[in-house]
């Protein structure tokens, strides 16, 4: 008799520029692949080969400059419906552990409480985007601003749209997680990314165990 299908399972990594996303994914898809699950990790934007053509748009092309507030969020929208219908769904229906570098939450803090668009309009279109699909659980890395800001500047790499910000950008975005994570304690889960990245890693697995 064959084993099982495992449970398909949906995870989403948010924080500021800078608190240590690509490390903490990063351990916690190997510690799982050595519990024998098959993890995918995704990112936002991108994904997809329509959501990467967004992501080179919204982050590093030159007509970028001149996009308003109102065209990234739509953006950000249309490449979150594209990875949501093409990649998620059929990654959490084969049993797949699913990672997310990024996902709605983003859209609501930095286009929402960072940006100042009307929140009742960008969580409508959110809802549209993602149609039902809503992570498990969602880490935030969260990380105090000049803590996060100095870590963007060591890295001597040109920055793009998001992290050339300045720093008041930055506390918003900050602020806004936090309230978040207030409103949604049942999925959003308060991580300290000023920790040692094996702390913060420890932490992640406690909440996952």
């Amino acid at each position: 008799m064959p084993a099982p299908t495992p449970t398909g399972f949906l995870l989403s990594f948010e924080g500021s520029e800078g608190c240590g996303k690509s490390t903490q994914i990063r351990l916690l898809k190997e510690r799982l692949e050595k519990a024998g699950r098959e993890v995918v990790v995704l990112r936002e934007p991108g994904g997809t080969e329509i959501g990467e053509s967004i992501r080179h748009l919204l982050q590093h092309a030159k007509e970028g400059h001149a996009m308003t507030m109102e065209t990234e969020l739509l953006l950000f929208a249309a490449s979150r419906a594209q990875i949501v219908r093409e990649k998620i769904r059929p990654l959490i229906e084969s049993g797949a552990f699913v990672i997310l570098d990024r996902f709605l939450d983003s859209t609501t803090v930095y286009q929402g409480h960072a940006r100042g668009l009307p929140l009742e309009s960008v969580n409508a279109i959110n809802r549209f985007a993602i149609g039902g699909t809503l992570p498990q659980l969602t880490i935030l890395l969260d990380l105090d601003t000049p803590t996060a800001w100095q870590r963007i500047h060591a890295t001597g790499r040109e920055l793009d749209r998001m992290e050339s910000q300045p720093p008041e950008f930055f506390e918003k975005v900050r602020q806004g997680y936090l309230q978040l994570a207030a409103a949604e304690p049942g999925r959003i889960k308060v991580v300290d990314a000023g920790a040692s990245p094996e702390a913060v890693h420890e932490a992640i697995w406690a909440l996952l165990a």
